[in-house]
């Protein structure tokens, strides 16, 4: 196998480069300019190993706060590139992603329900709470773009899914806009606004616990079906007559998408544009072919969303943007330009 013309070996050097740039850019790049030797300097003294003592101050920075976003950072950026890389796959719908088809509504209601109503009598976590609303959207946005379509239709067009995408997402914007207003306090309300925005400014180690073996989780799951993600962009049909069991790929599959969107939502907010966006991107350097996409997209996903997180701690200095907020600027466009090719391919 190959990576863009590269050999596995070249390629990985390479994935491991960019990664490890990107993360120590964000471990240097701050309100705080912080030097690579300081950085050095630390992460061998949280390891363990005798060095140079450094400035307490700066040891809390990166260990305690910088450190622990980007990593977070790298792995909702890479769940929610494979989650559109799935849905893409499966629905054929270049317009896919869990932002826009209301996944990532869904999991805000849920998280939010368990958090301020106290659904699940304790039982319940903030992530249980975002996969059980994020499977509830998915489930109401596919019914409402096969009722569109006509009960008959054996699939579903994209203006149907985009339309029911963005009903859905309406509607668990305004139940969730509902449940903060009767029942959330003044701060409540305040810190859950922001954090549906995308912040990963309260990112802590306890976060990348959870969000690093999810995030791998997810990608082993994708990347074992790569076979069947190039079978299913043909059609159902088709994937069927090649042998693939579709309707257990799809239940796998949209399982592991919805749980990857609900576990990065319930840590990181909604961010929107990153499923969207990197598969496209992706696609235009390797190609088509899941076995180069599902990883390219994970590593480009990731240096993605840390970059974002560095553009929203300078973008306005002495303060700190919703990390939503700078993806929605790139991803906007981006959404109207496959918006245009994808009518245009549609009409020619």
């Amino acid at each position: 196998m190959t990576f863009g013309g590269l050999t596995p070996a070249v390629s990985l050097v390479g994935a491991m480069a960019i990664l490890l740039a990107a993360v120590s850019s964000a471990l240097v790049i701050g309100e705080t300019v912080i030097p690579l030797s300081t950085i050095w300097n630390v992460l061998k003294l949280e390891f363990g190993y005798s060095a140079p003592q450094v400035n307490p101050i700066d040891q809390g920075i990166l260990w305690s706060y910088r450190l622990p976003r980007a990593i977070l950072a790298m792995a909702c950026g890479a769940s929610l590139a494979l989650s559109g890389v799935v849905l893409q796959a499966l629905l054929r719908n270049p317009l896919s992603d869990p932002y826009i088809l209301g996944l990532s509504a869904g999991a805000s209601t849920g998280a939010v329900s368990v958090a301020i109503l106290g659904f699940g009598a304790g039982v319940l976590s903030l992530s249980g709470g975002a996969f059980i609303g994020a499977l509830l959207a998915f489930g109401f946005v596919a019914w409402l773009a096969r009722m569109a379509r006509g009960e008959g239709a054996s699939s579903t067009s994209s203006l149907a899914l985009l339309l029911a995408g963005v009903a859905g997402a309406q509607l668990f914007h305004a139940l969730t806009a509902l449940i903060i207003a009767k029942s959330a306090d003044a701060n409540q309300a305040r810190a859950i606004i922001f954090w549906m925005m995308g912040n990963l400014s309260g990112s802590r180690w306890p976060d990348v616990y959870l969000a690093v073996p999810v995030a791998a989780l997810g990608l082993g799951i994708i990347f074992s079906h790569f076979r069947a993600l190039d079978a299913m962009t043909f059609g159902r049909e088709a994937a069927q007559s090649m042998g693939i069991r579709t309707g257990a790929v799809m239940a796998v599959l949209i399982g592991t998408t919805a749980l990857l969107t609900a576990i990065m939502v319930s840590l990181s907010g909604a961010i929107g544009f990153v499923g969207l966006v990197i598969p496209h991107a992706v696609r235009f350097l390797v190609g088509v072919r899941h076995v180069l996409l599902i990883p390219a997209a994970a590593l480009a996903g990731g240096v993605f969303l840390i970059m974002a997180d560095i553009v929203s701690r300078v973008l306005i200095p002495g303060q700190t943007l919703p990390i939503g907020v700078v993806t929605a600027l790139v991803g906007a466009p981006a959404f109207a330009v496959i918006l245009v090719r994808s009518s245009r391919a549609h009409s020619g």
